[in-house]
This record gives structure tokens, C-alpha cells and sequence, in this order.
């Protein structure tokens, strides 16, 4: 019997897992990329006791872990970090309201950058995170992103491959740019005032999402109840479907969205990044059921739950699938490391995500041959570059989009006539 559900934060790299005589169990892992970049510190179990867990994982794992990252040169502490340098600058832009009030994958992100760019190493053996902002212009930022851009890793037979990471490194400098103009404002005076990380004329990596194939989805469905997970397999029908991101389906889809006494052959959907919502119908003007399949799988779940969120973890005591840092911030970091278990145990693209079900979705409709205002009806658009601006969207588009996705799922093969 698993433990009571646990929400407490935990450190990079540390995991928890239940264990057979009770209770949460602590590791330290090391994570792949790292390992295959031949870093040696060992994982490490960090016993049961949480306060004693998250201290070891931050005065001694982690910090040793970064001076590994840093080629033996381990990022300062706020103490050390003198006043007008690059690490300076990173430290004032975390202090900032600008920055606290972000969201914890935004977060993570513009640590990423501030790590890659104030950790790369000088020729003087110093970090640039040392270099003072005076010392810090164009030509140096120009310079440093063409070093980063190329990552050379050695390979299990020992050869060297180098590949490009021009995401990364692009929001890097987006991050730099960002922590120079709000430290600029909260210190003026203290900062060059060319801020050498802006109009550096990033190009883009042209990497899409990837899109999923309707076999994928079949496959990545069949695996996910394999594996008692039937909530995902639920919730990547719903991104397919009805075209909602992750937020809509874990943290807004609630059971009195669904089939409501006032409706109940329609759901209401809420798309929290658009602000829009709306009523989609669940049968056609025969009656006929627009999604067999995700119609049975919501029903079912309805007749076990009085309200809450539709979609909750499959095991323990049933929590939602996102926590909460702060209100209204939902991190699904958690989520994110299932759907992708489940997408290597059914043997898939690791390119895969959760989203990749929503694209494939669209892409259906596309395939089928679908009108602009019925994909905009769809996937409740409402941009300029998809549609003219006061486009009206319908019920009765809704349902005909619908229709033809299904019949072309049909003509394809997919499904039974």
C-alpha cells in the first residue's frame, strides 16, 4: 500500500518514491545527459527523513554536481558575488517582483540560462558570471553565443558528436536580455546602458512540436492503461479532440463542466491562454454521439465523482495531476515524466509530448478537409493570422468539424463504418 500523497518541493535531481515497509524514500540521481557527459558522482540514496534529504541534496550533492557542470568551478554563493558583475546582475533580477511572480517552468528556464551563460568558462580560468557588466559588450555576447550554440559530447565508444542546441541557447541570451533590462531599472545608473544581450538577431531552430500520428495515440492509450494510468489515456483523447493544452484538461476541466443538468448533451470548455470558453456538443441533430469513445470514458468517470477536477492521478488518494507552487500557477513537471514513460514503454518517438496530441488533432482536421471557421470553431482561436478578425463561431461548425474528422478517420481506416 502506497503512502499518503506528498506534495512537499524537492531539490534538482532528487526523487521520492514509496517504499515497501511505508512511507517516502529519498534518492539522488544523476540525471542521463550528465552521465553520458561523463560525469562520475554516484546516485545516492538520501534516507527518510525529508529535512535531512533536501539538506544533503543542497550543501553537498547539488553543489558538487555544479562544480562538475562548471569544469570544477562551482557557481558563488549570494555572499560572495560582488556587486556589478554578471552574477550580481542574476542575483537582483531573482530579488525582483518581475521575477517572483513567474511561473516555475519560466523559472527554470532563465536558470537554465543564467547557469549556461554566467557558468561558461574564460580563458583566465574565471567564470564569466565574474566579469563585471562594464567589461560585457556586444562583441563578446555575439561571440559567446556562437561558442554555446555547438555541444560536444562523448558517446558510449568514446567518440565525440557534436550537436546544436540553438533553443537553448537563444532563450539563454533571452534571459540575460530580460535580467538586464529589469536590473537597469531597479538600479539606474548601476548598468551600461547598451544592454549587450538585445538585438543579437536570434535565429530560430525551426523545431516544431511533434506532431502525433493517430496510431500513436491508439498506441500511447492502449499503454497507459497498460500500465493503470487511464486518466492520461482519457486526457490525450481530450487534446486530440477537442484541441485543449494541459492546463485545460488537468487544472480547469471540472466534473460540472461535464453534461450539466442545464446541458446535458454539451461540455463546457475553458481556454485559460485565449480567455475564451464555450459549450461543445456531444451528438449531432440525429442524436448520434459526435465521440463515442471519449463520451464512455467521461460518463464513466462522472458516475464516481460528485465535483471537483475531471481528471485526477490514478492512484492513492486521487489528487490532481498538477500542484500548485502559487495560485494559479500550475506545475505539471510531475505529469510531464509520466506521459513520458508511458511513451517510451509503448515504444514511441521520444520526440513525443503531451502536446504532440493536440498538434496531431489539428493536423487531422486539416487532413480532413475542414473549413477555417470550423477550426477556429474547433480550437477556439480567435488570432487575426488564422481567421479575419470578427469570424463568428458556431455550434453547428462545431459539430460539421467533427463529423468530417470522423469521417475521415473512418475512410482512412481507423475506425468501423
Amino acid at each position: 500500500m502506497k503512502p499518503p500523497r506528498s506534495a512537499l518541493p524537492l531539490p534538482r535531481y532528487v526523487e521520492r518514491k514509496p517504499l515497501k515497509s511505508g512511507g517516502w524514500g529519498y534518492f539522488f540521481h544523476v540525471p542521463s545527459w550528465a552521465r553520458k557527459a561523463g560525469c562520475t558522482i554516484e546516485n545516492a540514496p538520501l534516507g527518510t527523513d525529508y529535512g535531512a534529504a533536501v539538506s544533503r541534496a543542497e550543501t553537498i550533492l547539488l553543489p558538487t554536481f555544479d562544480a562538475w557542470r562548471t569544469a570544477g568551478v562551482a557557481a558563488p554563493t549570494s555572499s560572495a558575488i560582488a556587486i556589478g558583475t554578471l552574477d550580481w546582475m542574476f542575483a537582483e533580477y531573482r530579488a525582483d517582483r518581475r521575477y517572483t511572480k513567474l511561473g516555475p517552468k519560466s523559472k527554470r528556464n532563465h536558470e537554465v540560462g543564467f547557469k549556461l551563460v554566467g557558468g561558461y568558462i574564460l580563458k583566465d580560468g574565471k567564470r564569466l558570471g565574474e566579469k563585471r557588466l562594464s567589461a560585457i559588450d556586444t562583441a563578446l555576447t555575439d561571440d559567446l553565443y556562437e561558442k554555446l550554440l555547438i555541444l560536444k559530447i562523448t558517446d558510449a565508444k568514446g567518440r565525440v558528436v557534436e550537436r546544436e542546441r540553438r533553443t537553448t541557447v537563444n532563450h539563454a541570451m533571452k534571459s540575460c536580455r530580460r535580467a538586464w533590462n529589469v536590473v537597469s531599472r531597479r538600479h539606474p545608473g548601476k548598468l551600461p546602458l547598451v544592454n549587450p544581450f538585445a538585438q543579437m538577431g536570434l535565429r530560430s531552430s525551426n523545431r516544431e512540436t511533434p506532431t502525433a500520428t493517430y496510431e500513436e495515440l491508439l498506441a500511447f492509450r492502449a499503454k497507459a492503461v497498460e500500465l493503470g494510468l487511464p486518466s492520461l489515456a482519457t486526457a490525450a483523447l481530450i487534446g486530440w479532440e477537442w484541441l485543449q493544452r494541459e492546463t485545460d484538461i488537468f487544472a480547469t476541466f471540472e466534473v460540472s463542466h461535464y453534461r450539466p443538468k442545464e446541458r446535458p448533451n454539451m461540455v463546457r470548455v475553458v481556454d485559460e491562454k485565449t480567455k475564451q470558453e464555450g459549450w461543445i456538443p456531444l451528438l449531432d441533430d440525429a442524436g448520434a454521439l459526435l465521440y463515442p469513445e471519449l463520451t464512455a470514458e467521461l460518463d464513466a468517470i462522472k458516475r464516481d465523482r460528485i465535483g471537483g477536477l475531471m481528471l485526477c492521478r490514478d492512484w492513492g488518494n486521487r489528487g490532481p495531476w498538477p500542484t500548485w507552487p502559487k495560485p494559479d500557477q500550475p506545475d505539471f513537471t510531475h505529469l510531464s515524466r509520466k506521459v513520458k514513460e508511458i511513451i517510451r514503454s509503448a515504444k514511441l518517438r521520444d520526440q513525443l509530448s503531451f502536446t504532440s496530441f493536440r498538434h496531431g488533432g489539428f493536423t487531422e482536421g486539416g487532413d480532413a478537409e475542414l473549413t477555417d471557421r470550423e477550426m477556429l470553431a474547433q480550437g477556439r482561436h480567435t488570432t487575426v493570422k488564422v481567421l479575419p478578425k470578427y469570424t463568428k463561431r458556431t455550434t453547428r461548425q462545431i459539430v460539421n468539424g467533427a463529423k468530417k474528422r470522423r469521417a475521415a478517420r473512418t475512410k482512412d481506416g481507423h475506425l468501423s463504418e
